[in-house]
């Protein structure tokens, strides 16, 4: 699962990670076991409620042509963000680096880019690990200096969450996974209220060999984070519902492993995806986290994040898989997934006007006039050029009728407009001329349906969600027919 990131795998560092292991071993060991002062006021102050950390989208402030953050919270409601990657150094050792190249000790770059995420209202988790590179449970000898390296990182950035994001080439080496478990328990039993979150490999099985001796393990050492997340991608997967399956066989091997009980267990589970093009070519839409985020709201999962926000941008000259999503899309479409399931709502368009526009060719348009600067979300209805439109997604600038990825559904001619076959009476009465809303048909977002006399648009790939008593509000009520 490379995730299109940059790392440096620097081989050369495994002929000396033992010598070095071992010297950081003795320089750290005591501090692994004893919270700080310092550490404990970090914890208890500036906190965000976990439900952020839990929806925090993984962003490399470093690499991959990192966004501004503050644009991405202003334009999308999402508060964490989960920073990535935490690594052994390079050429060797037992000290945390940023990618295995910057050291966090003497960190200014990161720690400015924190600052500034903070100063907006918002906060950061960091995550451990990652795919290639090497690890510090590989490097350092023991579970005492694995977690004094990690204590290091939540003391420079006086951090509330951390995630171990176990992957290769550490996953298959039961020393180095040992080591980053009981660091994970430490580092939780001295930080009072640390959001501790695990993210391993998704399989269609829910997660592979490796995946389940690593639960093992946990409940050997009576270790329980706040939550087990799998990534379903990169293994063959199509689409959402594929990974729906896989989050459902992983429920039942937190319930089989751990001993829990099915609240317990999707309590404790989580979701991490990968947004547009995979490492391995598979695509995942829009319609797709809609679909994952419906089911882990529904059965009350505890995470909801995604890889990355430096891939939530459409592909312009460069499609780059680590900077763009290769899909349609709208600059931080994906990001508001997680603010949602984090129970806020992203900034959402105005509502309609009874402005009324006299487009060419005669009859008037009922709906607002599309404006280039407004933006408009999913099911939003607009009118231009003597049609009514209604938007598919998230979208600002984009002429309806005139853009390459159709993210405007025409629904006809406006009223006496000359033609077009769906006509809406104003409200207060009249007949819907539309299609009946039918339970078992399955609709795509910008579909118009009529339902109890009045008539509704999808926000996104729905079926048998009845418009107007649906708790995610897949249907927007356009009024009365």
């Amino acid at each position: 699962m490379q995730r299109a990131r940059l790392a440096a795998t620097a081989l050369a560092a495994v002929a000396v990670a033992g010598v070095a292991a071992g010297a950081a071993i003795a320089a750290n060991a005591s501090t692994a076991q004893v919270q700080t002062a310092a550490s404990a006021a970090a914890l208890s102050s500036n906190a965000l409620s976990n439900n952020w950390y839990a929806s925090a989208p993984y962003l490399m402030p470093q690499s991959n042509n990192p966004p501004d953050p503050t644009v991405v919270m202003a334009a999308t409601g999402q508060k964490a963000f989960q920073l990535a990657f935490i690594l052994a150094p390079n050429g060797g050792g037992c000290s945390p680096t940023w990618d295995g190249t910057s050291a966090v000790s003497s960190d200014t770059a990161v720690a400015g880019v924190i600052s500034k995420i903070r100063g907006a209202g918002g906060d950061v988790s960091v995550s451990v690990g990652g795919y290639g590179g090497t690890k510090l449970g590989q490097n350092c000898g023991s579970v005492a200096a694995t977690a004094a390296a990690y204590q290091q990182v939540i003391d420079k950035y006086s951090l509330h969450a951390i995630d171990f994001d176990l992957e290769e080439p550490e996953y298959e080496n039961s020393a180095a996974i040992a080591n980053e478990l009981g660091a994970a328990k430490t580092l939780q039993t001295n930080n009072p209220g640390l959001f501790v979150s695990v993210t391993m490999p998704g399989t269609s099985a829910g997660t592979g060999w490796f995946g389940t001796q690593l639960l093992d393990q946990a409940k050997s050492i009576g270790f329980s984070p706040n939550n087990f997340s799998i990534m379903p991608f990169d293994g063959g997967f199509a689409g959402g519902s594929s990974q729906v399956s896989a989050l459902e066989a992983f429920h039942g091997l937190l319930e089989s492993h751990l001993g829990w009980d099915s609240t317990t267990a999707y309590a404790h589970e989580g979701f991490s995806g990968m947004n547009g093009k995979s490492d391995s070519s598979e695509m995942f839409y829009q319609s797709d986290f809609q679909t994952v985020l419906s089911y882990a709201t529904s059965h009350g999962l505890g995470r909801f994040t995604f890889w990355s926000v430096n891939r939530d941008r459409q592909c312009g000259s460069s499609t780059d898989n680590g900077i763009c999503s290769n899909v349609t899309q709208n600059d931080w479409d994906f990001t508001k997934f997680t603010a949602q399931f984090a129970g806020a709502t992203p900034p959402q368009s105005p509502p309609p006007t009874t402005t009324t526009t006299t487009p060419p060719g005669g009859g008037s348009c009922t709906a607002a006039a599309w404006n280039a600067s407004t933006p408009y979300n999913g099911g939003a209805v607009v009118s231009y050029n003597g049609h009514q439109w209604t938007a598919k997604w998230w979208t600002q600038g984009d002429i309806p009728g005139n853009n390459s990825q159709g993210v405007w559904t025409d629904n006809g001619a406006c009223t006496g407009g000359g033609g077009g076959t769906t006509t809406t009476n104003p409200p207060g009465g009249g007949t819907c001329t539309v299609a009946a809303w039918n339970a078992s048909t399955a609709y795509n977002g910008g579909a118009v349906v009529s339902y109890n006399g009045h008539k509704w648009t999808a926000k996104w790939w729905t079926q048998g969600d009845v418009p107007g008593a649906n708790s995610q509000n897949v249907w927007t009520d356009n009024g009365s027919c």
